[in-house]
C-alpha cells in the first residue's frame, strides 16, 4: 500500500490539470465567440450603414428623376424662364418691309440653342419610337449623313411647333424661341452642305418639303381632310419665319416659286368660287399673305442674291417667269377685287427695276428679256 499523502497530492494534481484545461478551453471558446455587446454594436453599424445606402439611393433616383424631368421639358433650369421673350431682333419687321439701312444682326443665345437642340432630339427620340424603320442613308459620306439627318430633324421639328401652336400647346414666348434657333439651325445646315458641295437631290427634297408645309400652314391650309383653323398671328409667323428662311437663295427662289404658283392656281379657283362659300375669306386672306411675302423676299435678298456665286440661274428664271405668270392670272380678278393687282403690280414694279441691272440681265435669257422688256 501506498503513502496515503502522497495518494491524495496526486489525486490533487490530477484535479487541479483537470480544471485548468478545462479553464483553458473555456478562455479560448470565449475568445472565439463574440460578446453580446460586440453583437449589438456590429447590428447596428450593419444598421447604419445600409440605411446611408439607401438614403443615397433614394437620393440618386430623385436626381435621375429630375434629369428626365428637364430632358423631357426642355425649358427648365435655363437661364430664361417660359414667360420671357426671344431676347433677340429676329421678329422685328414683322409683317413690315426692311429698312434700308437695316443692318445683319447676328444675336444668338447658346441658352435657347441648347434649348431647341433638346427639343430636336426628343422629337426625333418621339418620331423614331413611332416609325422604328431606318431611314435610308443616301451617301457614304459620314459628315454628309450627319448633316443630313440633322436638316431633316431640324426641318420636322419647326413644322411640327407650328402645328402645335395652332392648337395652343405651345406658348407664345417658346415658339419664338424654338422657331429662332430652328431657323438658325436650318441655314447654317444648308451652308455647311453647300460649302462642301453636297447639295443633293435629297437635301432639295427636304427643302421644297419644308416649304410646301409652310406655306399650307401660312394659308390655312388643310390637314388630312379637316380644314385647319389659325388665327392672324400664327399666319403672319409662319410668313416671317419663310422670310427669314429666304435669305439663303437655295430656299429663298424656291419659296417665291412655290408661292408664285400658289397665287396662280387660287386665283382660278377664286374666279369660280361663289364669294359667300365659307372657304372665300380663307383664300382672299391668304392671297394678300402670299404676294406679300414675295414682296418681302425680293425687297430683302434680290440683291444679296445677285452677289452669291452658287445662285442658280436657271431656278432665278423659272420663278422671275412664274411671278410675272400669277400677275397675269391676278388681272382676271380686277373687276372683283382691283387690289389683288395693285399689290401684285408694286412688286413686279420693284423687280423689273431690278433685272435691267447687270448681274440679273446675264442670268435671263434673250427671250425672257424680250417678253418682259421688249
Amino acid at each position: 500500500m501506498g503513502d496515503p499523502a502522497k495518494q491524495a497530492n496526486d489525486n490533487m494534481s490530477a484535479s487541479l490539470k483537470f480544471a485548468m484545461a478545462m479553464a483553458i478551453i473555456e478562455s479560448r471558446r470565449r475568445q472565439k465567440l463574440p460578446s453580446s455587446s460586440t453583437t449589438t454594436q456590429a447590428s447596428e453599424s450593419d444598421a447604419v450603414r445600409w440605411k446611408r445606402k439607401a438614403k443615397e439611393r433614394k437620393e440618386e433616383i430623385r436626381k435621375l428623376k429630375e434629369d428626365l424631368k428637364i430632358a423631357e421639358d426642355g425649358v427648365h433650369h435655363d437661364l430664361f424662364p417660359q414667360n420671357v421673350s426671344c431676347k433677340c431682333y429676329f421678329y422685328d419687321n414683322l409683317g413690315q418691309l426692311s429698312p434700308n439701312d437695316e443692318s445683319d444682326q447676328k444675336r444668338i443665345s447658346d441658352v435657347l440653342r441648347r434649348r431647341f437642340l433638346r427639343q430636336v432630339r426628343l422629337s426625333e427620340r418621339k418620331r423614331r419610337r413611332l416609325d422604328s424603320s431606318l431611314v435610308q442613308l443616301y451617301t457614304s459620306d459620314s459628315a454628309v449623313e450627319s448633316k443630313m439627318e440633322q436638316l431633316r430633324a431640324s426641318v420636322d421639328f419647326l413644322v411640327e411647333l407650328c402645328e402645335t401652336s395652332e392648337s395652343n400647346r405651345v406658348e407664345e414666348s417658346n415658339f419664338k424661341n424654338w422657331s429662332h434657333q430652328a431657323v438658325d439651325f436650318i441655314l447654317a445646315t444648308l451652308k455647311a452642305l453647300s460649302l462642301g458641295g453636297k447639295i443633293e437631290e435629297m437635301t432639295e427634297n427636304i427643302v421644297n418639303s419644308l416649304i410646301v408645309r409652310l406655306v399650307r400652314r401660312m394659308c390655312n391650309g388643310s390637314q388630312g381632310d379637316e380644314l385647319v383653323q389659325c388665327d392672324n398671328i400664327l399666319q403672319f409667323n409662319v410668313q416671317h419665319l419663310m422670310r427669314k428662311l429666304g435669305s439663303d437663295p437655295y430656299v429663298g427662289q424656291r419659296v417665291i416659286l412655290s408661292v408664285s404658283q400658289r397665287i396662280s392656281m387660287a386665283a382660278e379657283s377664286l374666279l369660280f368660287m361663289d364669294p359667300f362659300d365659307g372657304a372665300f375669306p380663307k383664300m382672299h386672306n391668304s392671297m394678300y399673305i402670299m404676294i406679300q411675302l414675295i414682296e418681302f423676299l425680293i425687297s430683302d435678298y434680290l440683291m444679296s442674291w445677285s452677289t452669291r456665286q452658287d445662285i442658280d440661274s436657271k431656278l432665278f428664271e423659272e420663278w422671275v417667269v412664274s411671278v410675272f405668270h400669277a400677275r397675269k392670272a391676278l388681272e382676271l380678278l380686277e373687276s372683283r377685287n382691283a387690289l389683288y393687282i395693285l399689290y401684285m403690280d408694286r412688286v413686279i414694279g420693284y423687280l423689273t427695276r431690278h433685272l435691267g441691272q447687270v448681274p440679273f440681265v446675264q442670268m435671263l435669257l434673250p427671250d425672257t428679256l424680250d417678253r418682259f422688256f421688249g
